[in-house]
């Protein structure tokens, strides 16, 4: 009774897209380059989202994905360095860090958005003879 339709290939590029930008938040609080909260929350809701997503299938979870990332964007271009850190390849950890997640958040961005769309679209059914 438990029909489970595939993931389609942007819902699975949203999930790789939010894990590469926990891969990547996750890098700039080992190389201590950013301030280290108590709690990663982070880099946690992004692997909870990426499970959300691969795991369950309920036609609204990519944008839940893409409204996280937008969030995560937002707060990077608040927060003060992240130009130093793009531009500053000396700083290795943030340098790279700092790429990897505004790669993997732009990518769940773009493909949570298909993916969402391709949801809601209504699907198309072979009618036999």
């Amino acid at each position: 009774m438990n029909n489970r339709n595939p993931l389609s290939m942007s819902s699975k590029l949203t999930v790789v897209g939010l894990l590469v930008a926990a891969a990547g938040i996750s890098t700039l609080f080992l190389t201590t380059s950013v301030t280290v909260p108590a709690i990663p929350i982070g880099p946690i809701l992004l692997l909870a989202l990426a499970a959300l997503i691969g795991l369950g299938r309920w036609r609204w979870t990519p944008i839940a994905g893409v409204v996280m990332s937008i969030a995560l964007v937002a707060g990077a271009l608040i927060a003060p360095g992240l130009f130093d850190r793009l531009s500053n390849p000396a700083q290795v950890g943030a340098f790279v860090g700092t790429w990897v997640q505004m790669l993997g958040v732009f990518t769940a961005i773009v493909a949570g958005t298909v993916a969402t769309i391709q949801n809601y679209q209504p699907q198309a059914t072979i009618m036999g003879r």
